[in-house]
């Protein structure tokens, strides 16, 4: 029996924590915007196969918002959440947060959108759900 799909958005949600160590920053001392997007794709797809418990590739990221740096000697948090369910896609959106390491300071620093579609062995779209686009929120 499968779960009503709000559970299974609800059982999907990711969230990892990572500390912002010197090998990951810039000479600015902030982490590396590729470093973000590796790390906010891995959270994506970790939720998208939680959700679907398929086969997930990557097919786009979309509307990756970069509004406040992200300092080393930070720890982050990457909270992914299934945002829309398609036939055979779905999307992620990731929103990573800054916290100080000796403090309770916490701030959004970057939020995007990650697609991906659902493939069998042969690497063929297959369905998702088996129904029609479903927005959700």
């Amino acid at each position: 029996m499968s779960l009503p799909l709000e559970e299974r958005i609800a059982r999907a949600e990711t969230r990892i924590f990572k500390a912002v160590f010197p090998n990951t920053t810039n000479h600015y001392d902030t982490l590396f915007g590729g470093t973000t997007l590796h790390m906010m794709d891995e959270v994506a797809f970790i939720t998208a196969t939680r959700f679907s418990r398929l086969k997930m590739v990557t097919v786009s990221s979309d509307k990756v918002d970069f509004t406040h740096p992200i300092p080393g000697g930070t720890l982050v948090e990457l909270i992914g959440n299934v945002s829309r369910v398609g036939n055979t896609s779905l999307q992620v959106r990731v929103d990573l947060f800054v916290e100080q390491m000796y403090s309770e300071d916490r701030i959004k620093a970057v939020s995007g959108l990650f697609t991906f579609v659902a493939i069998d062995e042969q690497k063929r779209p297959v369905s998702v759900l088996g129904h029609q686009e479903v927005p959700v929120g």
